[in-house]
This record gives structure tokens, C-alpha cells and sequence, in this order.
């Protein structure tokens, strides 16, 4: 038991640290230790114009560990945009979340909304969460968005994503949707076979704070569980 204890801690330590375009800091914030097949990655915003994930990412930071599972949160994924200047994109002009190396497509141009960037993974903070990913192999990956009001996934990412949606007792719809290019979880969902990576698309504006601890305890037991099959 002490030896897995150790490994464990030293998973969390391994746990790369990285820089925006800006110079802001990518940093995982770890609750717990557990095994792979309990381990949840979320992140709170990745399009800085979709921000009412931040607010239940921190609230599961403060919810703390949950016996027998890792919760790893990065609050945002694109800090210049989430925390600097509120714009879809990153200080590049990049949409990041089209910026993946899974099904990469060159979309638009500098200044278009959902510009994928000149080549797959141009980016400072894609390249990131790529480390990140690969060093915690997260049984389970989930990224914030908004303004779609429902649970989406694809692949292997659809039975948990619906277990998702059945913890959050009715608060989002699920849907199947196929991934656009250059997604995080379409390169997870590819790269990672056996785990689960998927969208939650929170409704406009803020989230109420009366269902903040209800997306906080669907994370924790989603945690506990795993991926479903």
C-alpha cells in the first residue's frame, strides 16, 4: 500500500506546468490520488468568451478530494482569453479548441472566429494540454463550454457522458454530436482509446448558484465511478 501511495503522489507531482502566450501559468490543481480508471481532468474554460465554467471549477477545488479518486482542475486552458481579454480565442487569435491534431482542418484565417491556427498544435497552450494529458492519463476528461445547454459527446465518450447526465438529474439534456475538427475531445477520444473525453455546454450567462453544487456533485461521483461501458 505504501508503495502505490508514493506512485501516486508522484504522478501528481510529474504533473507538468506551462505558459500562455501572455506568460499567464497552466496549472493543474490536484485533489486526492487514485489509480487511472479514477482519475478526472476538468477544465473549467477554454473559450475565454465562455466563462460560467470557472465558477464550478473553482467550487470543486474547494469541495476537496473524494475517497478513492484524483480530481485534477485547470481552471482555464486559454488564461488570456478566460481571465485577460474575454475573446473566443487565445492573444494569437487562435481558437484552440480547433487547434488539436485529431481530424485538424485549416479553418478560416487570423481574425476569423474559429481560426484553427496555421498548423495543428501552433499553439503554446494546446501543446500543454497535450503534456498534461499524457503525464495524468485521465480515465475521464471534461471541458466547459457554453451556450449549447446540453451534454455532448461521441465514440467510446458516449456512456459516460450520458452517466454524466443522469448525475446531473435533469439539468442538462444529452445529445450525440459528431466532434468538429481539431477538438481536445476528439484528439483525447482518439489518441486515449478506453477513456472518456467530452463537452459540457453550459446555458448563456452565468451558472445559478443554487446548481453550482449540483455540477459539483456529478463531478465528484463521476469521479468515483469511472469510466462507464
Amino acid at each position: 500500500m505504501l508503495g502505490l501511495a508514493t506512485a501516486l503522489v508522484s504522478v501528481a507531482a510529474a504533473l507538468p506546468v506551462g505558459h500562455s502566450v501572455e506568460g499567464r501559468t497552466l496549472r493543474p490543481i490536484v485533489l486526492g490520488a487514485a489509480p487511472p480508471a479514477h482519475r478526472l481532468l476538468v477544465v473549467g474554460c477554454i473559450h475565454g468568451n465562455e466563462p460560467a465554467g470557472l465558477p464550478i471549477a473553482h467550487a470543486l477545488v474547494r469541495a476537496g478530494r473524494v475517497p478513492g479518486a484524483e480530481i485534477v482542475v485547470l481552471p482555464a486552458a486559454n488564461p488570456d482569453g478566460c481571465f485577460g481579454t474575454g475573446t473566443r480565442q487565445n492573444a494569437h487569435g487562435v481558437d484552440l479548441n480547433r487547434n488539436f491534431p485529431s481530424n485538424w482542418a485549416r479553418i478560416g484565417r487570423r481574425g476569423s472566429y474559429q481560426w484553427s491556427g496555421p498548423r495543428p498544435l501552433s499553439e503554446p497552450e494546446t501543446r500543454y494540454f497535450i503534456r498534461l494529458v499524457a503525464a495524468l492519463q485521465p480515465a475521464v476528461t471534461i471541458v466547459f463550454h457554453q451556450h449549447e445547454d446540453v451534454v455532448r459527446a461521441w465514440g467510446e465518450s458516449v456512456p459516460t457522458a450520458r452517466r454524466f447526465t443522469a448525475l446531473l438529474g435533469g439539468v442538462l439534456p444529452y445529445r450525440s454530436m459528431q466532434w468538429p475538427y481539431g477538438t481536445a475531445s476528439n484528439w483525447q477520444n482518439h489518441r486515449y482509446r478506453g477513456t472518456a473525453s467530452f463537452v459540457v455546454e453550459l446555458p448563456a450567462g452565468p451558472v445559478p448558484a443554487s446548481l453550482v453544487p449540483r455540477y459539483v456533485r456529478a463531478l465528484r461521483e463521476l469521479a468515483r465511478q469511472g469510466v462507464a461501458r
